[in-house]
């Protein structure tokens, strides 16, 4: 598996050779805000190691997911959205075609915000 992928949008932001509305940067993560919001909170934390999807997780990235999911809290809470339980926030990941997924490098969409955006 490659570190990174000179084709991948992602991979790209996370090296600045995209822009982006950063939120958050570190050696292994990187999050921004999605160009196309579907909630009034609504930014992707991404590996900067290029990881295809969730599908090509293995062991070996435990780790590094578990370094992801804890680290949401925090920064959705930067970003805006309410603390548990009155506010509260989504995370979702898309995984292959099927799964909706649009760009091939693993993200954890994190979306928030007042109630009207969301469906059910």
């Amino acid at each position: 598996m490659h570190d990174h992928d000179s084709h991948c949008i992602f991979c790209r932001i996370a090296k600045g050779e995209i822009p982006s509305r950063k939120v958050y940067e570190d050696e292994e993560l990187f999050a921004f805000h999605d160009i196309n919001p579907a909630a009034p909170v609504h930014f992707l934390l991404i590996p900067k190691q290029h990881i295809a999807s969730m599908a090509q997780v293995t062991d070996e990235h435990a780790p590094l997911l578990g370094r992801m999911l804890a680290l949401v809290p925090r920064l959705a809470l930067e970003q805006g959205c309410k603390p548990f339980p009155d506010g509260g926030f989504r995370i979702m990941v898309n995984t292959g075609d099927e799964g909706g997924q649009e760009v091939h490098h693993l993200h954890l969409h994190v979306m928030g915000g007042p109630r009207p955006w969301r469906k059910g």
